[in-house]
C-alpha cells in the first residue's frame, strides 16, 4: 500500500518527526527544522573550477524554498546538516541578495551549521553556530551517517532518491529514508542529484529494511522498501 499526505509523520528513537514535501524535516515538539545538503554556490563553483556554466541562481532558489518553509512553520531552531556550501570558498562568492536572504533565515532563532565534507566550517563566517554534530533529546544531528547500529541519528550526505513503478511509467524522486532508529534526509539544494536507495552505500545503514518517503510536488508518499523499484 502507498500512503500519501501533504506531509508524513515518522518516529525516530521515540521522537515524532514530520517529512515535509519540501525535503525538510520538522520536529514539532521542539519547533526545530532540519535540512540537508544545501550546497549553496554550486553553480559558481562549477563555473570557476570546470568552466561549466550552470545558471548562477541555485543559491537564490534554495534560499527562497527554505524561506517559504520557515515562513510556514516558524521554527525556533534551524539545523543545516552539512555541505551547506559546495566548497569552502562558497561564502565569499555570495552576492548581496543571497547573503541578505540567509541572514533573514537566521534572524531571531537558533541557527546551527553542521560541518560537512564539502565545506567543513566555512558557513560559520555568516554567523550562527557551527559544530561537527548536535544532540538534542534522543536525536543526534550530523552530516555523514555512522555505519553500524545507532540510536536517533539524523543525517544527510547520501542524497537519497527512490523509484516506483506506476501503470504508466517509472517515477524517481528524492526521498527520506528511515527505519525508526535513523533517518537520512534528501538533499535540499537546487543543484543536488540523488543516490538510489538500493545503492550499496545504504545497505549497512538499514540491514533490516526501511521506509522511503518520496517527495511529490505537494505531497509525501510513503513506501516500504519492498514496494520500490531498484535502478
Amino acid at each position: 500500500m502507498v500512503a500519501s499526505a501533504p506531509a508524513q509523520d515518522m518516529v525516530i528513537q521515540g521522537a515524532r518527526l514530520t517529512a515535509d514535501p519540501s525535503g525538510a524535516l520538522w520536529w514539532a515538539d521542539e519547533r526545530l527544522l532540519a535540512v540537508a545538503d544545501l550546497h549553496f554556490e554550486k553553480g559558481s563553483a562549477f563555473a570557476m573550477r570546470t568552466g561549466q556554466m550552470l545558471p548562477p541562481y541555485d543559491t537564490h532558489a534554495t534560499v527562497a524554498r527554505l524561506g517559504a518553509v520557515v515562513e510556514r512553520l516558524q521554527p525556533k531552531t534551524i539545523v543545516c546538516l552539512g555541505d551547506n556550501f559546495h566548497d569552502g570558498d562558497g561564502p565569499s562568492r555570495l552576492d548581496d541578495a543571497a547573503r541578505r536572504g540567509i541572514y533573514a533565515l537566521m534572524r531571531g532563532r537558533r541557527f546551527v551549521w553542521i560541518e560537512g565534507n564539502h565545506d567543513h566550517q566555512a558557513a560559520v563566517a555568516l554567523g550562527g553556530e557551527c559544530a561537527p554534530e548536535l544532540s538534542i533529546g534522543p536525536l543526534t544531528f550530523r552530516h555523514e551517517p555512522t555505519h553500524g547500529r545507532v540510536s536517533g541519528e539524523l543525517c544527510g550526505h547520501l542524497h537519497p532518491a527512490a523509484s516506483v513503478e506506476t501503470r504508466a511509467r517509472r517515477l524517481r524522486r528524492r526521498c527520506f529514508v528511515a527505519d525508526g532508529t535513523r533517518c537520512v534526509l534528501p538533499a535540499f539544494g537546487a543543484y543536488t542529484g540523488g543516490l538510489d536507495v538500493f545503492h550499496e552505500a545504504f545497505a549497512p545503514l538499514f540491514p533490516a529494511g526501511f521506509a522511503a518517503y518520496l517527495l511529490g510536488r505537494d505531497r509525501v508518499y510513503a513506501f516500504a522498501h519492498s514496494r520500490l523499484a531498484a535502478e
